[in-house]
């Protein structure tokens, strides 16, 4: 790619991303003139505005930005993966497999420092299920282990229906809000910050190789490229980057699934430039979204996993129709 639009592209998703964390600090219920924000952002008075900018909208603003960027990510890796504009953690069942897990975790009472890594088992064991279901992939049969990740999808969500008309009363509403995708809890963004930047460079770490792995990966082993530790590398990504976004706010769908194709489509084929700018992008996305689930029928809040289907719906038929780059 010539370098000015790579440049191009960074610097577009850098100041999308900087104008979206912007709007989601000025916007709230509480009247906050946009002075006061960066005041309180720079010095702590102990006032209630304080406390609103320090303890609630820049943390959520950052997991919301975290989470996005996390989807995205595990988005454009599963779509290399099975060579297939339809993977994403939530058509392979990844995310249901962690959900399932998560939502059990909360049934037994399990402390939620415990659900990151429960999130993180489940998502495993959905990912090596898909893939054990789908072994003939690896010979190119790649509709084989979309179906497999759609059935298994399908079956993580009876489980997690089960689940929930197990659930004691009092613990239904909390429950399915979060299913539904929720970052109201998300106020404290640093754990999922930290899985972003480790994914994403690992990711970068395997670019060139992914570059050569959208054309398949036995033309890939003819170029130098070890299939199977390329594929177990992708499945140990993709399985933490899901449990890192379920364990945080739930099912949040069409995120992953939409803004690698979006990237494509502005020129970023390059996995070099394809992973940051879809990070970029995705973190914007939901941080956008998330702003306007809880202002919009300020004081309640909307489930951010509605507005993000409500948006991704329409985006990826248009897709559809226009035709995504590969």
């Amino acid at each position: 790619m010539p370098r000015r639009p790579r440049t191009s592209l960074l610097a577009g998703g850098l100041l999308l991303a900087a104008v979206s964390l912007l709007v989601s600090l000025l916007t709230g219920s509480a009247d906050v003139s946009p002075a006061d924000v960066f005041r309180h952002l720079l010095f702590n008075d102990g006032s209630i505005e304080d406390r609103i900018i320090d303890e609630l909208r820049l943390p959520r603003s950052l997991s919301a930005f975290a989470v996005g960027g996390v989807l995205a990510l595990a988005g454009a890796l599963m779509q290399v993966l099975l060579r297939n504009p339809l993977g994403d953690p939530y058509v392979l069942g990844v995310s249901g497999g962690a959900a399932a897990a998560v939502l059990g975790g909360m049934l037994l009472g399990l402390p939620s420092l415990w659900l990151t890594p429960v999130a993180f088992t489940g998502a495993m064991l959905s990912i090596l299920l898909v893939f054990a279901l789908g072994h003939r992939a690896e010979h190119g049969d790649t509709n084989r282990l979309l179906l497999s990740g759609v059935v298994l999808a399908a079956g993580w969500g009876a489980l997690i229906s089960l689940i929930l008309s197990l659930s004691p009363p009092m613990q239904l509403p909390g429950m399915l809000f979060w299913l539904m995708g929720d970052l109201s809890d998300a106020l404290t963004p640093w754990p999922t910050l930290a899985v972003l930047l480790v994914g994403l460079a690992g990711a970068l770490w395997l670019a060139p190789q992914l570059n050569l792995a959208v054309y398949g990966l036995q033309q890939a082993a003819v170029l130098g490229v070890n299939p199977k530790h390329l594929r177990i590398q992708l499945y140990f990504l993709a399985s933490l980057l899901s449990a890192a976004a379920v364990s945080i706010a739930g099912a949040i769908g069409f995120v992953g699934l939409i803004t690698p194709h979006l990237v494509r489509l502005l020129g970023g084929a390059d996995h070099r430039i394809l992973l940051p700018v879809s990070v970029l992008l995705g973190g914007s996305l939901l941080t956008l979204a998330d702003t306007a689930a809880r202002t919009l029928i300020s004081p309640m809040q909307l489930p951010v996993g509605v507005l993000t289907a409500l948006i991704g719906v329409p985006v990826f038929l248009w897709l559809l129709v226009k035709g995504t780059p590969r």
